[in-house]
């Protein structure tokens, strides 16, 4: 047996290997050696995995002629059980064990006892380290966990031997673990291959073995009075500060932050004469051994929050920091996370980002919105994420189908490229229906306008011939830079936008920032909410913080000048604050006009009905505005007093429901009465079901993304609206009427494109 202070022992005399100018092949026969002799052991042996199976690199006890050439495939004999699995064998008589696989060259028959671990890399087996002795015995937890953590070394060693890459890594966990399909929520439809890579990457221990135990324990003490701040900074924040289902997350990382346990086996672990990045992990690997033997999904949900507190912990220790997207991305990339804001999101190179993976999400959150735009489809609400895939492991999304391939086979390659070649077939024939307008068999020109807030969304007006874009989300240009754009940035923009856009109408919605769409330079205003979604954003802020609305105003109105200007205010919650934003332009429009300058040749104002009151003020209202947009995305959230970036919401309410239907048929009607156009820009009416319910309560304006363009096309040229009118009409008079069912019933009867 091993005594405590042994590993210590262990781990110098690797250290001594690793720093010797030997070949990689001396290196390992020295490692078997020192594992021989330091566990009083007659056999050690190391097997590594190259192309596709486990060869016998090295061994002190077994025949050397055995040396290269016994090979073994992953889950065949008791070395391939533990590589296949990731989990240590002790076994008093080996041959007992139903995978036991009798290697005669080897002369292994007169070895009794068996322990082995894997050797493991970026979460992938690439090894094996085991032990043999000549009479049965079970081995000591002391001996097994010395064995685990040469296997750490030993990761380290042949990586950096080039004995194996991140390709052959890649390839182990593929063939190991096998195949895996994820089901989630759909929040953007699409299709994207790529390799999944971490928004924040899990670290990757290249030094293992410590110079200065010391100093290791006190960059661990260090790290973890780093963490305990920022996890008490976390539950300080007032978002959390009200009761709600955040509260156990919370506790439980603070119990996990403050459990002296964990950090005394993080501290045995550096005793042994491992790095504070190595002794984390360590403790880090045993959690998860334990994690996968637990059935329970309670305790397995804890033990991943332990999980996500050791990988904080250890880019802490290590300084690793930055999100994927400041370390940059370098090949087609889906993105796996928790969570993400919208900013955060347009971090990300557009060229390599081709899809999103969240853990939570929901359909109107501001993050579906802006991946929605960028045209990158979104997975929301996958369990089992973190446990299931591994860095650099590929992935199939299929957004419209809520599924995630993981490690795909070649069957589910081959369908992934059947869904594609259908959905291209789909896009040719929307491409077919481009000159044609959106108009119904019985004669209703629906206006079909886009969603933009990038400049390269501009070009997406050619492609789909939309009727204009009726909705320029303007804060993206905010989002994306770490300082408040200056306005000529801003002007730059605008006139680019307005010049791709030609003839056709383009709708600048003012500076919507605030809520989930945080800036650095303005977040001290806005962090300390205890409810964000109704706090101090959009007008409210833009109104508070005028000097940002007069530099923009003047933007717009330099960038339109000669042009038609189409302004539009958000969240306008009374008539009032309609009031005090445009006199602010106005305000603006004036100077350019006692300056001499050019200005526009006409400005249309709008506001956005997001907030419920001011329907009911519609009156006051119209005389003063030119056209009406509603936002059906926040007006849903605070109808239904439901946040739309709570996942446990994501999918409770229904854009059907005749609470909304009502509503909306109410405003539409005000406008028709008051001669104000109204458009539906919020996601609701990219949804083709949603967009023909719409259209038959009053809407013919819609402003969605460019691909919903098509098949809403597509959709309203297969339609009569009148009869559905009529029916809407009963459905929503009528109490306790399934308006979705009704409504997917009369879709099947026409026969309408609905898809």
């Amino acid at each position: 047996m091993i005594a405590a202070s042994g590993a210590r022992e262990i781990l110098r005399r690797l250290h001594d290997v690793m720093a010797s100018k030997a070949g990689a092949q001396a290196k390992l026969n020295q490692v078997v050696a020192v594992v021989a002799e330091q566990l009083t052991s007659e056999v050690a042996s190391i097997y590594l995995l190259r192309d596709g199976v486990l060869e016998l690199y090295a061994t002190k006890g077994l025949a050397q002629d055995a040396v290269h050439v016994t090979k073994l495939a992953l889950g065949q004999g008791l070395v391939g059980t533990i590589a296949a699995s990731r989990e240590p064998l002790n076994l008093a008589e080996a041959r007992e064990h139903p995978d036991f696989a009798y290697r005669p060259e080897t002369g292994e028959d007169i070895f009794h006892s068996f322990a082995g671990v894997p050797i493991v890399r970026r979460e992938a087996s690439v090894g094996v380290l085991c032990v043999q002795h000549r009479e049965p015995r079970d081995y000591d937890d002391v001996e097994i966990e010395a064995l685990q953590t040469v296997a750490m070394v030993l990761s380290e060693l042949i990586a950096g031997a080039g004995l194996v890459d991140d390709a052959q890594v890649a390839r182990a966990r593929a063939q190991a673990t096998g195949s895996v399909r994820l089901g989630g929520l759909k929040l953007v439809d699409g299709l994207a291959r790529g390799v999944a890579v971490l928004h924040q990457p899990r670290v990757v221990v290249e030094h293992t073995v410590a110079e200065d135990v010391e100093v290791e324990r006190a960059r661990v003490y260090n790290a973890f009075i780093r963490m305990r701040e920022q996890i008490d900074k976390m539950m300080g924040q007032a978002e959390f500060s009200a009761a709600g289902d955040h509260d156990e997350i919370l506790e439980t990382y603070k119990m996990f932050a403050y459990d002296e346990g964990w950090s005394r086996r993080i501290n045995e672990a550096i005793d042994s004469g491992l790095t504070a990045e190595a002794a984390i992990q360590r403790v880090q690997q045993r959690t998860s051994a334990r994690m996968r033997s637990i059935d329970d999904p309670y305790l397995r949900e804890r033990l991943t929050d332990l999980d996500d507190l050791s990988n904080r912990l250890l880019r802490i220790v290590s300084g690793q920091l930055g999100t994927a997207a400041q370390l940059g991305l370098r090949t087609e990339t889906i993105l796996l996370a928790r969570n993400l804001g919208p900013a955060e999101l347009l971090e990300y190179d557009k060229r390599y980002l081709k899809g999103v993976v969240l853990e939570e999400g929901s359909l109107t959150a501001h993050v579906t919105i802006v991946a929605r735009a960028m045209g990158i489809p979104v997975l929301g609400r996958v369990r089992d994420l973190r446990t299931t895939i591994a860095d650099g492991d590929e992935l199939l999304l299929d957004g419209g189908a809520g599924a995630l391939f993981v490690r795909p086979s070649a069957q589910m390659l081959r369908s992934f490229e059947a869904t594609s070649a259908l959905k291209a077939k789909r896009q040719a024939e929307y491409a077919a229906l481009r000159e044609l307008p959106a108009e119904t068999l019985d004669g209703t020109r629906m206006t079909l306008l886009m969603n933009a807030g990038l400049r390269d969304d501009a070009a997406a007006l050619e492609q789909t011939n939309a009727d204009g874009i009726g909705l320029f989300r303007t804060e993206f240009q905010f989002l994306v830079a770490a300082t408040l754009p200056r306005r000529e940035r801003q002007t730059a923009l605008y006139r680019s936008i307005l010049e791709t856009a030609g003839d056709r109408p383009v709708t600048f919605r003012t500076v919507d920032i605030g809520g989930d769409k945080s800036v650095p330079y303005m977040r001290e205003e806005t962090e300390a909410e205890e409810n964000p979604a109704m706090g101090w954003r959009a007008i409210r802020l833009a109104l508070g913080r005028d000097g940002l609305m007069k530099v923009q105003a003047r933007a717009l109105l330099d960038a339109a000048a000669g042009r038609t200007l189409n302004i539009m205010f958000p969240m306008i919650s009374e008539p009032w604050e309609f009031d005090a934003a445009k006199a602010l332009v106005e305000e603006q429009r004036k100077w350019l006009e006692r300056s001499g300058r050019p200005q526009p040749a006409k400005i249309r104002y709008g506001a956005m009905l997001e907030v419920p009151a001011l329907a009911e003020c519609l009156d006051v209202l119209f005389p003063k505005i030119d056209f009406l947009s509603i936002g059906t995305n926040d007006l849903t959230q605070f109808l239904f007093a439901a946040d739309r970036a709570n996942p446990m919401l994501a999918d409770r309410y229904d854009w059907l429901s005749p609470a909304i239907l009502r509503f909306l048929r109410r405003v539409v009607r005000a406008g028709d009465a008051a001669g104000i156009p109204i458009t539906v820009c919020g996601e609701m009416g990219g949804r083709p079901l949603e967009a023909l319910a719409l259209a038959a309560i009053g809407v013919e304006r819609l402003s969605v993304t460019p691909a919903a363009i098509g098949p809403l096309k597509a959709m309203f040229r297969s339609a009569k609206l009148a009869p559905l009118r009529a029916a809407m009409t009963e459905w929503l008079d009528a109490p306790g009427v399934d308006v979705r069912e009704r409504l997917g019933g009369a879709v099947h009867a026409q026969g309408i494109i609905c898809g």
